[in-house]
């Protein structure tokens, strides 16, 4: 294994953090029409996905937010008509779940998510996604390492 360079790493954090927000800015301009940004279907979005049903620390952790940004955020989602928050089995804590208003804007941003991963992964192959993804699956692992839960 060759030596590491310097530079090619220090632009690495830089590159994927750039790329991220260009690629969420992309989403959220195919959203505009609907007069959806980022800090409404990025966390209905997470709620969506998830595979049980979330409360306030799970979408914190999802989103890498503080809890009181995640109360401001799911005070705004409930004001808007977008979520309620439903008592669970453990009455300590309540879940978060989506409207029907919500469920028809997943509709609309999974379709331009999907057209923006179209456009943006046109000319890769398999095989770079392949490698692309494991790389940064490991980069994920070892931050993953270096923070608390």
């Amino acid at each position: 294994m060759s030596s590491p360079q310097p530079a090619l790493r220090d632009g690495f954090a830089r590159l994927v953090a750039r790329i991220a927000r260009q690629w969420r800015r992309a989403v959220d301009r195919r959203l505009q029409p609907f007069g959806l940004t980022e800090a409404t279907w990025l966390p209905l979005i997470h709620i969506a996905r998830a595979a049980a049903p979330m409360r306030q620390k799970d979408l914190s952790a999802s989103l890498v937010l503080d809890g009181s940004s995640v109360v401001r955020l799911l005070d705004a989602l409930e004001s808007a008509g977008l979520i309620e928050r439903r008592e669970d089995a453990d009455r300590r804590a309540k879940i978060i779940a989506l409207t029907g208003h919500a469920l028809g804007i997943i509709d609309q941003v999974e379709a331009a998510s999907r057209e923006v991963r179209t456009e943006v992964l046109t000319g890769l192959s398999d095989e770079e996604i392949e490698v692309a993804t494991r790389v940064l699956q490991r980069v994920g692992q070892n931050l993953s390492q270096m923070l608390p839960d």
